[in-house]
């Protein structure tokens, strides 16, 4: 072969040669490309899975130990409300945290509600104050909304021991009266206009709360107690006057009636449920010709404990104003969910 064809051979070997060379390049690069977008897509992916499967922070309510979204920091509202049978059922009290059910005149209750974690559109009816609901609306440092005082309820709102809305002051504006009924038994007033009440009044409607002490989940009560599926307080000896509290074993809460018949909500028809009762025995005095009182609500003494289809015998002490359940010295937990507190002045005639 002459030297002229060696060296065109030559060429054209050495242009393949880079043609592919080149080529292997394209391929090469085309692929770690589409790796590279890949990756990207994986790594976006598992961003989005990350964000989407985070779960949300929760807060523990300070009255109920229940898990909600948002930290609740509004100051409590305590409202009086009427328990005559002429007053039921009545409106807001399912979504209390606490409830305390305290004699007033003669054989009839009245009820303080604490609202924190909820508030109900509308409460009511709103009834009068007595010198120890002031007391008890003090140690939450509720905005305390009342229709009326006794004189020593009075005394002590009027020296600024609370942050009263008062239905005197405000009846037919903040307060409203229901055509379904007759006054007293028809004062109510709205959530919305507790708020306005409280920015009329230039009061503090945001505050740092002390919470009760509760069960962790899955915690059960340290202390020996008695099972009991059902409980009955006699006020006096009129049916009417006469609470009872049946436990539901599948919402692990006790369902209230109030004289004979189940306390519902009369909005919504919901049931008021308890999951801790909490029966504190004091002493009553009446101390004048209307048959008002004076309750002891500081000194302590025989409690019991009911929750869990569990009672449990107990002491109450008056902590910062709070009645809380104690035994051998220690605080017993609660379990969460909702807490009617009754103060009556004799365990012995509850009824197991």
């Amino acid at each position: 072969m002459s030297s002229n064809k060696m060296l065109l051979l030559a060429s054209l070997m050495l242009m393949l040669a880079g043609c592919q060379s080149n080529n292997e390049k394209n391929v090469d690069s085309s692929q770690e490309q589409s790796q590279e977008t890949a990756e990207v897509a994986i790594e976006e992916e598992e961003q989005v899975a990350t964000e989407v499967s985070e779960p949300m922070e929760q807060e523990q309510a300070p009255f109920t130990g229940e898990m909600v979204e948002e930290k609740v920091d509004a100051r409590p509202v305590a409202v009086m409300v009427n328990n005559d049978i002429k007053a039921r059922p009545q409106s807001g009290l399912h979504q209390a945290d606490v409830v305390y059910e305290v004699l007033a005149e003669g054989d009839i209750t009245r009820l303080l509600a604490i609202f924190h974690s909820e508030m109900p559109e509308t409460v009511g009816p709103v009834r009068s104050s007595r010198a120890y609901f002031v007391d008890l609306a003090k140690a939450y440092d509720a905005l305390y909304v009342f229709h009326g005082w006794s004189p020593g309820a009075k005394e002590k709102i009027q020296a600024g021991e609370v942050d009263g809305i008062n239905g005197l002051t405000y009846d037919g504006t903040l307060f409203k009266r229901a055509s379904f009924r007759k006054a007293p038994h028809n004062s109510y007033i709205s959530s919305e206009n507790i708020q306005k009440g409280a920015e009329q009044l230039n009061y503090e409607t945001q505050a740092e709360v002390q919470p009760f002490t509760f069960l962790k989940k899955g915690q059960i009560n340290p202390y020996e107690g008695t099972a009991l599926e059902q409980v009955k307080i006699e006020y006096s000896s009129r049916q009417a006057t006469h609470v009872e509290y049946r436990y539901d074993a599948e919402r692990k809460a006790y369902v209230r009636y109030s004289g004979g018949v189940k306390h519902t909500d009369l909005e919504t028809e919901e049931e008021i449920v308890a999951h801790n009762v909490f029966l504190v025995e004091t002493s009553h005095l009446v101390v004048d010709k209307q048959g008002r009182r004076e309750i002891d609500i500081t000194s302590g003494g025989n409690g019991v404990l009911i929750q869990h289809g569990e009672r449990f015998d107990v002491e109450w002490k008056s902590v910062d104003g709070k009645i809380l359940p104690y035994k051998n010295g220690e605080q017993v937990p609660l379990i969460p969910g909702k807490t009617w507190i009754q103060i009556i002045p004799d365990l012995e005639k509850v009824i197991y």
